[in-house]
C-alpha cells in the first residue's frame, strides 16, 4: 500500500502531487481560520471559552449596530474608489506597454514591479512623510511656490487613504492588463481600421472587449486587497478612521472582545467573497455579450 502510494506521488498522477500544498493550507490557514470564526458563536471571557453552547447573540448584536453599517460602507467605497483609480491609471500604461519597443517595455515592467520589492508598511510610512503637515513634501513644495498660504490638510482623511491604496495596489492592476493586452490578436484591430472604423471606435469595440479578462482579474485582486486592508487605513487615516479590518484588530487585540472580533472577521471574509464573486460573474456576462456583439 505504502509502496503504491509513493509510486503515485513520484509519477505525479492524480491528486497526490497537490497533497503537500493542500495539507499546508489545511494546517496553517483553514484550521486557524475555522477556530477564529468559531469564537464568534461561543461565550468567551478573558481569552477562555466559557461553554460550548452555540449562540447567534454576537452576530445579531453586530448586525443591529448602526456603527457597523457605517464602517462597512466606508470599507466598501474605499475599495471601490481605489479599484476605479487603479484601473484609470493602469489601463493607459498597460496599453502603452504594447505599443512601445522592447527596451521601453522592460522599463515599464521594472517600474511596475520595483515597488513590490519594498514592504507595503514602509511605503505607507513614506506617504506619511509626503502628505504630512507643514513639513510634508507636498505642502512644503506648494508653499515654496506660493500656491498656498497655509498647509493643506491631506493626511488622516479619505484622500490620504485612497492615495495610499492606489499607489500600493496599482501593480496588481497593471500586470494582468499587460499580460492580456500583449497577447491580443492585432489582426482584428487592423481589420477594423481597414473597414473604415476610427481608432476610437476600434479601441472601444475591439481592444477593450479583448482586454476584459485582464480587467476582471485586476479588479478582483485590487478590490479584495483594498476592501480588507488594515495597514493603510490605520496609518494614513489616523486613529479616528475606522474600517471593518481595523475594527477586527481593535476588538481582538485592543479591547480583547474576541466574540465581536471573530464575527466582524467572518462578515468581512464572507462579504469580500460575495463581492469578488459578483465582479467575476458580471465580467463573464460582459465577455459573453461582447463576443456575441463582435
Amino acid at each position: 500500500m505504502a509502496a503504491s502510494l509513493v509510486d503515485k506521488v513520484m509519477k505525479g498522477g492524480g491528486f497526490w502531487p497537490a497533497a503537500p500544498a493542500f495539507l499546508y493550507l489545511v494546517v496553517f490557514f483553514i484550521m486557524p481560520m475555522a477556530v477564529l470564526l468559531a469564537f464568534g458563536f461561543v461565550p468567551i471571557q478573558r481569552g477562555t471559552v466559557q461553554s460550548a453552547n452555540f449562540t447567534l447573540e454576537y452576530l445579531f448584536d453586530v448586525l443591529s449596530d448602526d456603527l457597523f453599517w457605517r464602517v462597512w460602507w466606508r470599507s466598501f467605497y474605499v475599495g471601490v474608489l481605489s479599484t476605479f483609480f487603479c484601473f484609470l491609471f493602469a489601463y493607459p500604461l498597460a496599453y502603452i506597454h504594447t505599443l512601445v519597443g522592447r527596451r521601453l517595455q522592460m522599463v515599464i515592467l521594472i517600474l511596475t514591479v520595483a515597488p513590490l520589492l519594498t514592504s507595503a508598511l514602509v511605503r505607507t510610512y513614506a506617504w506619511l512623510v509626503i502628505l504630512g503637515g507643514r513639513r510634508g513634501v507636498v505642502n512644503a513644495v506648494l508653499m515654496d511656490l506660493g500656491l498656498v498660504s497655509r498647509p493643506l490638510r491631506m493626511l488622516y482623511s479619505d484622500f490620504a487613504v485612497i492615495v495610499g491604496m492606489v499607489q500600493i495596489h496599482l501593480p496588481f492592476m497593471i500586470l494582468p492588463l499587460i499580460t492580456v493586452l500583449s497577447s491580443r490578436d492585432r489582426k482584428l484591430e487592423q481589420a477594423s481600421l481597414g473597414l473604415g472604423a476610427s481608432r476610437v471606435r476600434t479601441f472601444f469595440r475591439i481592444v477593450l472587449p479583448m482586454s476584459m479578462p485582464g480587467i476582471i482579474a485586476g479588479t478582483t485582486i485590487v478590490f479584495a486587497l483594498s476592501y480588507t486592508n488594515f495597514i493603510i487605513p490605520q496609518l494614513l487615516g489616523g486613529g479616528g478612521y475606522t474600517t471593518v479590518a481595523v475594527q477586527v484588530y481593535e476588538f481582538i487585540v485592543v479591547i480583547l472582545d474576541w466574540n465581536k472580533g471573530a464575527i466582524l472577521a467572518l462578515l468581512l471574509l464572507v462579504s469580500c467573497f460575495l463581492f469578488v464573486l459578483m465582479i467575476t460573474l458580471a465580467g463573464n456576462r460582459m465577455m459573453r455579450w461582447t463576443e456575441a456583439k463582435v
